[in-house]
C-alpha cells in the first residue's frame, strides 16, 4: 500500500506518475499458473563463473613445491575440484611462461606425464657446490648398460639381456628394481614363463623424459660412437617409426 502525499488536499502528481509506472510494469510481467506476475531476468545479467587464475597459479606453485612426483592434470583436477581441465591447462601454461620470462632459478617442466618444478641447468654448478657432501646413488656401468638394453628392447627377459651383454645380470636387475628404474611388466608366454622387464616412471624422471618417444634413436648414438660396445638394434625402423611399431610406453 502506498501512502499518498497530499498537496492542498489533492494527490501529488509525482505519486500519480509513480503509480502509473508500477501498473505498466506489472502488466508487462509474465503471469505464472497462479496468476502471479514473475520478474524475468535479462540473459545479460547472468554472468559465467570466473575463476581467480592468480589464486590457481599460486596453488599450482605450492603443490609443485611439495610434491615428490610429477603432478598430472588428473591429480590437479582432483585437488582443485570444480575447476575445468581447460582452465587448469591454460593456467599451467601461463605459469610456465611466467617462469620463463622472469628468468628465475626454477622452471616448470613436463616429465613422465606430469609437471615438476626443477632448477635451471645454468645453476647446476652452484647447486653442486652446495651439495658436495650429499651425493645421489649413482648407477654403475653395468647397470647403465642393462638400463639401456631394457629401455630400447622392452619388454625383455633376463636371458635376452644376458645374451646381449654376455654376462650374468641378476644382481644388476635387483639393483635397478630396488631403485625403481625398472619394473616387472609380465611374463613371456613360453615354457618356464620368464619375467619380462620394462622401464618405470623413475627412469623417466631420472633422465628428464616425458615418455619413451623422447629416447634418442640408436642411430644417433652410433654416430657418436657411444654404442659400439652394445650391439643393440632398434625394435623398429629408425627411419620410419609408425606409432604401432614403436616401443610401447610401459612406464605408466
Amino acid at each position: 500500500m502506498m501512502t499518498h502525499a497530499l498537496t492542498n488536499g489533492h494527490v501529488s502528481s509525482e505519486v500519480v506518475e509513480v503509480e502509473l509506472t508500477e501498473t505498466r510494469d506489472s502488466l508487462d510481467a509474465p503471469v505464472n499458473g497462479n496468476g502471479v506476475g514473475e520478474q524475468v531476468m535479462d540473459d545479460g545479467s547472468i554472468q559465467d563463473t570466473h575463476w581467480d587464475l592468480e589464486d590457481i597459479k599460486a596453488t599450482f606453485e605450492a603443490l609443485l613445491f611439495v610434491s615428490h612426483d610429477p603432478l598430472t592434470m588428473e591429480k590437479l583436477a582432483s585437488v582443485l575440484e570444480g575447476v575445468p581441465k581447460s582452465t587448469l591447462k591454460t593456467t599451467m601454461q601461463a605459469l610456465q611462461d611466467e617462469y620463463e620470462q622472469v628468468g628465475r632459478g626454477l622452471q616448470i617442466t613436463e616429465v613422465a606425464g606430469g609437471f615438476v618444478m626443477v632448477t635451471r641447468p645454468e645453476h647446476s654448478a652452484a647447486i653442486k657446490q652446495l651439495s658436495k657432501a650429499k651425493t645421489s646413488t649413482k648407477l654403475s656401468r653395468s647397470a647403465l648398460e642393462a638400463m639401456a638394453i631394457i629401455s630400447y628392447k622392452q619388454p625383455i627377459t633376463r636371458s635376452e639381456i644376458e645374451k646381449i651383454r654376455g654376462v650374468e645380470t641378476s644382481g644388476v636387475l635387483r639393483t635397478l628394481l630396488d631403485q625403481k628404474m625398472i619394473r616387472i611388466v609380465g611374463r613371456q608366454e613360453i615354457p618356464g614363463r620368464p619375467i619380462l622387464y620394462g622401464t618405470g616412471k623413475q627412469f623417466l624422471q631420472r633422465f628428464g623424459l616425458r615418455d619413451l618417444r623422447d629416447l634418442p634413436p640408436l642411430k644417433e648414438l652410433k654416430d657418436l660412437g657411444t654404442s659400439e660396445s652394445l650391439s643393440l638394434e632398434l625394435p623398429f625402423d629408425s627411419q620410419e617409426a609408425p606409432e604401432e611399431s614403436r616401443v610401447a610406453d610401459l612406464s605408466a
